[in-house]
């Protein structure tokens, strides 16, 4: 048996940031690498690629990247990465952050990227709290589960991401597990061939904290639950769809959205090329 001398991804992956520093068990880096796998199948230049994140657990995923990467403030990546995009339209600009980060800190960012159709590219790592504070809970944890801040259940409901994106005009939607890397791999490939706003939901397990408040054993014993309460329905009823597994209803899983609508880059082209031609 022969050892690699080099990450059989090496040209992708900072070699010299390993080992990582995710929790055993935690899914974020299937989702590393699946992020990686769509970019080597993508056929867009390594070069042309950008990653950006705000802060937690999932936003570390930038740091073992080869290529541009911006670490930002909490809440933050997605105006970060709308800066980029609309000084380098050229660019393939992503944003994987984690619930808290995206969908409590930065919701407000959220809403008027989807609803410009920004051409960015934003993938959620949803682990149902803010796994790296202690566990609290967030705008996507689930009705009655625990958390640190909940520990007899909480009351409050919570956000269905999927048709949240698409009631605000995102031109992809989709929803997978780190129990599906293929299908997920499959579908960041799609999103980077996207104009306008696409996004993709990624549950994830977060052992240490959601995982032992809600009575799993480690982590692969939740992405087990998920994925075994999982089914795959792409022409799902998006407004259907919330995430409440412990009450024996299925998690959906699939590409929901894939619609064409005019993104901003293209509208901003055409509106420069319109007063240009008009100040002649």
């Amino acid at each position: 048996m022969t050892s690699l001398e080099f990450h059989p991804k090496h040209q992708y992956v900072r070699e010299e940031r390993f080992p990582h520093v995710w929790c055993p068990g935690c899914g974020l880096g299937i989702l590393l690498q699946s992020y990686i796998g769509a970019v080597e199948k993508s056929g867009i230049p390594q070069d042309n690629h950008v990653l950006v994140s705000g802060i937690g657990c999932t936003a570390r995923i930038p740091g073992y990247v080869n290529m541009d990467t911006y670490h930002t403030t909490h809440g933050r990546a997605i105006p970060f990465a709308t800066g980029i995009k609309l000084a380098n339209p050229d660019l393939k600009v992503t944003v994987i952050s984690g619930d808290g980060d995206l969908f409590n800190i930065g919701g407000n960012h959220f809403i008027h990227a989807a609803r410009r159709n920004m051409d960015l590219l934003v993938i959620c790592s949803n682990n149902f709290n803010y796994g790296m504070t202690g566990g609290q809970h967030g705008a996507t944890t689930p009705p009655t589960s625990k958390s640190a801040s909940t520990p007899y259940g909480n009351i409050e409901p919570a956000f269905n991401l999927p048709h949240l994106a698409y009631a605000l005009g995102a031109s992809y939607v989709a929803r997978w597990t780190v129990m599906h890397p293929r299908q997920l791999v499959k579908s960041i490939k799609t999103a980077m061939e996207v104009k306008g706003f696409a996004f993709i939901e990624v549950l994830s397990p977060c052992p240490p904290n959601f995982a032992k408040f809600n009575g799993f054993a480690d982590g692969f014993e939740e992405m087990e639950f998920y994925r075994s309460n999982s089914i795959v329905r792409n022409e799902a009823k998006l407004d259907d769809i919330s995430i409440d597994p412990f009450h024996g209803k299925p998690v959906v899983l699939g590409d929901f959205v894939n619609r064409k609508r005019a993104s901003y880059v293209t509208l901003e082209r055409e509106l420069i090329k319109k007063s240009m031609e008009g100040s002649r």
